[in-house]
């Protein structure tokens, strides 16, 4: 695993715990945090992370932000 990837995956883990946190109170965000999951298993983690993932992850960053 990369260091870009390695700087995404905790992004993500940070995703994880809003969305325990909060429970399933907001399902947009709910499907965005699986979204990314499901992108990040479709990619390949030893190259730079994708466009895809990028995109799909600020997606979710910015709901996380309005929903807390």
């Amino acid at each position: 695993m990369n260091d870009t990837f390695r700087e995404f995956k905790g992004r993500i883990r940070k995703l994880d715990g809003v969305l325990v946190e909060r429970g399933l109170v907001n399902l947009e965000f709910a499907q965005a945090v699986s979204r990314v999951h499901r992108v990040v298993r479709r990619g390949d983690r030893s190259r730079e992370p994708s466009a895809e993932l990028r995109g799909v992850l600020e997606h979710a960053e910015s709901l996380a932000r309005a929903f807390t």
